[in-house]
């Protein structure tokens, strides 16, 4: 590699590193998949440095790496199906007993982002708080209901804030075609948004409050406390369980559920976040006497009780939320 060429890559390098995390929750928003994001955003750089030498700062370097990010998903998207949680695929049960926990691996489910990729809120605390908003899995889940165009168009415009003609410049597609999509795209999302309270940041004083309703939900799992879990829980919980079909609706299934199937054998747990929201990452107790990975339980809280809790039941995850494989010691007394 010439002189020349290092220093055009330096500084490619330096000037495109402080959009790697927007590109990211712009990928995983189109792609719902942390790891498909991950490739992504490597495969956008990768191809942007090759053809840096030949950027002509017409647009700025964010909206040039806006629009070899948005194809590059769009490409992946021809080839993969939409990514769902359980409560996209059919109605809840409210009968633990009789419930079907089969697990179905080869459905394309969607994933859980951990916060910390998503930035650090001292560096730039509207910036990250607006980053994990709009990476909230309800949204996620709202925004994979679109088709591919639609998504892009909409993410594009609504979330990341280009015109609606830049939208379609990065599409190559007619002004008019890209505000036909964000309008079909904002429709459907009307008819099944989140509630506004699902996605919206919380005060310091509600994220002290999360925190300490996390750390009690932890203990309670750990310990098999039944009665002091369902004192977390809201009365109409959801409760889901990917790569499980079969999701829970209501404190009395939940609490039964865990009752038949976690609290069978002892856990060992530790905090974490994803989402922008409050995480439990549970080991379970395994042949060799250490506790293996086995799930991260995501939490949405609202008004001091968990609304809704999604368990991520894959233990490939923990290496993204810096976890360890497994833990030694004995179980919580």
């Amino acid at each position: 590699m010439s002189a020349e060429s290092r220093r055009t890559g330096d500084e490619f390098t330096r000037l495109a590193d402080p959009y790697q995390q927007e590109l990211l929750a712009h990928c995983y928003r189109m792609l719902g998949s942390f790891q498909d994001a991950e490739d992504l955003v490597q495969e956008t750089l990768i191809r942007a440095w090759r053809g840096y030498d030949k950027f002509d700062e017409r647009s700025s370097l964010r909206t040039w790496l806006y629009r070899i990010a948005t194809n590059a998903c769009l490409t992946a998207l021809q080839s993969n199906h939409r990514r769902v949680l359980p409560s996209g695929l059919g109605a809840a049960t409210e009968s633990p007993e009789t419930a079907d926990l089969s697990r179905a691996d080869a459905l394309p489910w969607l994933g859980p982002i951990p916060t910390h990729r998503l930035g650090d809120p001292q560096d730039d605390p509207a910036g990250i708080a607006a980053l994990r908003d709009s990476t909230r899995l309800a949204l996620i889940a709202a925004f994979q209901r679109l088709p591919a165009r639609q998504r892009a168009v909409l993410l594009l415009v609504d979330v990341v804030a280009f015109r609606p003609a830049e939208a379609a410049e990065f599409l190559g597609i007619t002004v008019t075609a890209a505000r036909s999509l964000l309008q079909r795209a904002r429709e459907t999302l009307a008819q099944d948004v989140p509630d506004e309270e699902d996605t919206a940041s919380n005060s310091t004083a509600d994220a002290a409050l999360d925190e300490k309703i996390m750390r009690q939900y932890l203990h309670a799992f750990e310990t098999s406390d039944t009665a002091a879990l369902a004192e977390l829980l809201r009365s109409d919980i959801e409760y889901e369980m990917p790569p499980i079909p079969t999701w829970f609706l209501g404190r009395a299934a939940v609490v039964d559920h865990l009752s038949r199937r976690a609290f069978t054998r002892p856990h060992r747990s530790l905090a974490t976040s994803a989402n922008g929201c409050p995480a439990v990452a549970t080991y379970s107790l395994a042949k060799n006497g250490s506790f293996a990975a086995h799930g991260i339980h995501v939490l949405e809280i609202r008004n001091g009780l968990i609304a809704r809790i999604v368990v991520f039941l894959d233990s490939a995850l923990f290496p993204s939320f810096g976890l360890p494989a497994s833990l030694p010691g004995s179980p919580a007394p």
